[in-house]
């Protein structure tokens, strides 16, 4: 049980990165919002010395071990001590390779790491990070035709934040401000290729990130119209009636965090893909 009623230990092991174990645990301990994980993260770990330092860790400060180990006597050690210290212990992959292994019939290879390998998506990942480092925030116009996916949008719409994070996907992002006053790239509006969707938020919203953009950065005065609401509000309505004019997608992105963000800018994409002829 926790020590304290507002936290609790989580210790995350793994034998590769642990990208999986923590985007699950986050995942649900995210439902209990009366408590916080203290996150203990063990990547690499792939011996019977590395092990070790974890298990003291977990006996200094017990609570919930998730694991994604394929080594069975790094599982079997992990698994007693757990139940020694009665401590609550999971995998995270066991169950789902017992489901794959009953339906196809046949046994994994017990590669660690194996979703990392230096594929052709993996390749295609970089390519897409490198692609939309070099075009964003308007950067190199004359390379949208080549994106995947363009984004536009007034400052603060988390444009580059979920360009990178397309990228991480595969997903070639470029992204381009909505700036009144500022005649928009001729390339833009002449895009065949990539998927243009217009990111917006309500001007309440794009106030407050805006204020707190500038108190981070230490901004004194001076930068009025940039958080004024009048200002704002006819930001939001330039960039409405632009993409309007274009027939681009509009997704709200007031309340959604930018995986939510990106989850909905794939799914646009993804239909789009499957509506257009093979070329």
């Amino acid at each position: 049980m926790p020590t304290s009623s507002n936290y609790f230990h989580l210790h995350l092991v793994s034998d590769s990165t642990g990208e999986t174990l923590i985007t699950v645990a986050r995942a649900v301990a995210a439902q209990y919002a009366n408590v916080t994980p203290v996150e203990h993260v063990y990547p690499l770990v792939r011996s019977q010395k590395q092990l070790d330092r974890v298990l003291d860790e977990i006996e200094e400060a017990p609570g919930i071990v998730l694991f994604t180990l394929l080594e069975k006597d790094l599982v079997s050690r992990l698994e007693d001590k757990c139940k020694e210290i009665n401590v609550p212990s999971l995998s995270i992959i066991g169950p789902v390779m017992q489901l794959f292994e009953a339906y196809l019939g046949a046994a994994t290879t017990g590669r660690v790491g194996a979703q990392h390998v230096l594929n052709a998506e993996y390749f295609k990942r970089i390519d897409a990070l490198n692609y939309t480092m070099i075009h964003d925030d308007g950067q190199h116009v004359e390379g949208l035709e080549e994106a995947d996916v363009v984004l536009v949008g007034v400052s603060r719409t988390s444009k580059t934040p979920t360009s990178i994070y397309l990228a991480n996907r595969g997903i070639r992002t470029a992204n381009v401000p909505l700036v009144p006053g500022i005649p928009v790239p001729a390339q833009l509006e002449t895009l065949t290729r990539p998927l243009v969707v217009s990111l917006h938020a309500t001007p309440e919203r794009l106030i407050q990130i805006r204020q707190n953009r500038l108190l981070s950065m230490g901004a004194e005065s001076g930068s009025e119209n940039y958080t004024d609401r009048q200002s704002v509000t006819e930001e939001v309505a330039f960039a409405r009636k632009l993409s309007a004019k274009h027939d681009w997608p509009l997704l709200d992105v007031t309340r959604r965090s930018i995986e939510e963000t990106a989850a909905a800018i794939m799914k646009l994409y993804s239909d789009r893909q499957r509506s257009r002829p093979s070329e």
